[in-house]
């Protein structure tokens, strides 16, 4: 919704939808190459065709607008490496580099909301907010469950050498999708082999 379009108003009820229509907001302020910095009340405000007062029956602040955010797009992650992990068969090779190659994809195409997820643009803190420490608790939580089931997976079957800490092994092999994420988003020209994601998950997850 563009600042210019006349914003209908919800019926009653529809609360929830004003909700969604703010967070949308929020994203597209970030797509359009913003930072969190961009994303304030009156812009988010202006960009969703509402009254800025309006936002407060949803959100107490910005800071838990730049939370519901990053639950969405890490919820919208989850989904993707899902997707990809069905669509890979039984083979738990072929699952692992498929959630792995989906992970970097999405931060591919996605920077802008990447880096408020992962880049530290955006660093979620309980002090100051309204935000909880519950509240940060479990973020990303579902995709890196999926990620360390399918590492588990690949040690089953004998594609992966065996661990004696599969948690920190996938720890790892996070920690390396996430950093050569951000290598691509912030370098003009990546250094190394075109293969280098290859190579840094067959490394990482200890494959055979």
């Amino acid at each position: 919704m563009t600042n210019s379009e006349p914003r209908r108003r919800n019926r009653r009820g529809e609360g929830g939808k004003l909700r969604e229509e703010i967070i949308a907001a929020a994203v597209a302020l970030l797509d359009e190459g913003g930072d969190a910095s961009s994303v304030t009340l009156r812009a988010v405000a202006r960009k969703a065709g509402i009254a800025a007062p309006s936002i407060y029956a949803h959100f107490a602040d910005q800071p838990s607008i730049m939370l519901a955010v990053v639950r969405r797009e890490l919820d919208a992650l989850a989904v993707v490496l899902r997707e990809a992990d069905e669509a890979a068969g039984s083979d738990a090779r072929e699952r692992l580099f498929a959630v792995c190659n989906a992970y970097l994809d999405f931060a591919r195409a996605h920077p802008q909301r990447y880096r408020i997820m992962f880049g530290g643009v955006w660093t979620a803190t309980a002090e100051d907010t309204s935000i909880t420490d519950a509240d940060l608790l479990s973020l990303g939580d579902s995709a890196f469950t999926l990620l360390a089931d399918v590492l588990g997976a690949c040690v089953e079957q004998g594609t992966a050498y065996p661990s004696d800490d599969l948690y920190g092994d996938a720890v790892a092999l996070w920690l390396g999708l996430h950093g050569l994420a951000h290598q691509r988003a912030v370098v003009r020209t990546m250094p190394g082999p075109a293969d280098v994601g290859d190579r840094l998950i067959r490394a990482l997850a200890h494959l055979k």
